[in-house]
């Protein structure tokens, strides 16, 4: 069984690089933690948002690495001297990674009641008309 390329179709010249990035989304992973939305917030803007309760600004990171937004956390272990009769709140660390389309800039990152909210905005390419001409061989 042969496998189906966009390099197969003569009509999508240049694409490759589409399914590169469609491959590399889909090792990326699906891990359930931290929960997330994606918002649309105008036509050419965006809004993710993580529930990180339990983290504050200092244990996130935002960066951008390769075309793909990485947030990581880490909570530092503050139960040196505690006695915890239940612990059911985990200091646990992520690593949330979003493949970002060509175009797409990272804006501010806000922290609001627990949700970690980081803006992203999509320049609009301008309309190009080119005429070639054609020479005589």
């Amino acid at each position: 069984m042969s496998k189906l390329t966009l390099g197969s179709y003569p009509h999508l010249l240049g694409f490759e690089q589409l399914e590169r990035l469609l491959e590399r989304t889909a090792k990326s992973g699906s891990e359930g933690y931290p929960p997330f939305n994606i918002e649309q917030t105008s036509d050419h803007s965006y809004r993710i948002t993580l529930a990180v309760a339990g983290f504050s600004e200092d244990e996130l990171a935002i960066t951008v690495e390769d075309r793909q937004l990485v947030i990581r956390g880490r909570q530092r272990d503050d139960s040196a001297g505690r006695v915890f009769l239940h612990r059911g709140i985990a200091a646990r660390q992520f690593q949330r990674t979003f493949v970002l389309a060509e175009g797409v800039e990272v804006g501010e990152a806000v922290m609001e009641n627990g949700l970690l909210h980081v803006d992203l905005t999509r320049a609009v390419p301008e309309t190009v008309v080119q005429t070639i001409s054609i020479r005589k061989g």
